[in-house]
């Protein structure tokens, strides 16, 4: 799908002890269980978004860190994923991620991209399909996260090419001034804003049960 309308990408770290989920493991206390718990929400994420890719007619990619070329094509292969869908990210903060990957993708003639983590055990088809449908009338739309960052981001190439980096630099990540500070830059540069369900990431021993709950159901 070299000349794919949309594109989803996954943001995911390698699932290995000590490279992953760090606040995670030191609310349980093992490194090994978090990693264990992020491997299972990277395939939960990988399924849940190529089931919408496909509804949506959008090409799916999985940028990944924390490992090597041999390393990522072997976990591309248990996440059902082609070499072709598979990219290995660059350095720098969340920011500085997103932006290149929104600019890599629109400078390829994407019209409209979303992109999510790897940390949302809530995570539907649904939502990523909802964020799609969104961009045909909004400039950006956003998954506001319980904790005041963000879960979702979905870009229109025009909303991209108004705002270029404001969205991304000089964000405090990781605390609760991302989704407030987020929309003032929006707003500032004239973005029309989606706004998607509130959803929370798995960080925190105390948000395991219900989920683990749910995997015992299945």
């Amino acid at each position: 799908m070299a000349n794919a309308r949309r594109q989803l990408v996954v943001l995911a770290r390698w699932p290995a002890p000590g490279r992953c989920k760090q606040r995670l493991a030191a609310s349980c206390g093992s490194s090994a269980f978090a990693a264990a718990m992020q491997r299972r929400l990277s395939w939960h994420t990988v399924q849940t978004a190529a089931a919408a890719a496909r509804h949506c007619s959008s090409e799916l990619r999985l940028s990944a860190s924390g490992l090597g070329p041999r390393a990522l094509r072997r976990w591309g292969q248990h996440l059902q994923l082609t070499p072709q869908q598979l990219e290995l990210q660059r350095g720098g903060n969340l920011g500085c991620r997103m932006h290149r990957q929104l600019q890599a993708g629109f400078s390829r003639g994407v019209l409209q991209m979303v992109l999510i983590g790897s940390d949302l055990p809530d995570l539907q088809s649904s939502d990523l399909e909802q964020a799609f449908c969104a961009l045909e009338q909004h400039d950006l739309v956003l998954g506001p996260a319980n904790d005041g960052g963000y879960w979702l981001i979905g870009m229109s190439r025009r909303g991209f090419q108004r705002s270029g980096a404001a969205l991304f630099t000089g964000i405090p990540w990781s605390t609760d001034q991302v989704l407030p500070l987020s929309l003032q830059r929006a707003a500032a540069h004239g973005l029309r804003v989606g706004l998607l369900r509130h959803q929370s990431d798995l960080d925190r021993r105390s948000a395991l049960a219900p989920w683990l709950e749910r995997l015992r159901d299945r």
